[in-house]
């Protein structure tokens, strides 16, 4: 099974910024275990804090993918663009949060991703991603 794990803008921060919100761990450091816990999987990883690169990127993965796990960060509130290209592929996308949005700034309660998505995660620090690709195991 093919999952791709794309994140958005500031995730390459992870284990720098703000770690009372995100945590100590770097993504990089994380997807390593994710690979030795998963190795039923064929985990790829992505991070762009471009919002034309993530649109490329699902364009690239959606149609041959068997699912995607999307953390679009602040992306998730603003972009049309990204929540057209989850509907417009064909490969489910879970959408995904670190923090729990509806704790934070009313800006974050609203997702443009989430009409097109498989499901969400949302508030289960990077423990979320494992959750995710739970759900493509079931």
């Amino acid at each position: 099974m093919k999952i791709c794990i794309i994140n958005g803008p500031n995730l390459n921060l992870l284990g720098k910024r703000e770690p009372e919100v995100y945590g100590s761990t770097t993504f990089e450091d994380y997807f390593a275990g994710l690979q030795a816990k998963y190795p039923q999987l064929q985990l790829e990883y992505y991070q762009s804090n471009i919002e034309g690169e993530l649109i490329d990127k699902l364009h690239e993965v959606g149609f041959n993918n068997d699912g995607i796990v999307l953390n679009a960060g602040a992306y998730t509130h603003t972009s049309v663009g990204i929540g057209d290209a989850v509907k417009g592929i064909e490969t489910p996308v879970v959408e995904l949060h670190i923090s729990n949005t509806y704790t934070r700034e009313e800006f974050r309660h609203q997702s443009y991703i989430a009409a097109g998505a498989a499901g969400l995660v949302i508030g289960f620090g990077l423990k979320g991603y494992d959750l995710a690709l739970e759900s493509f195991l079931r």
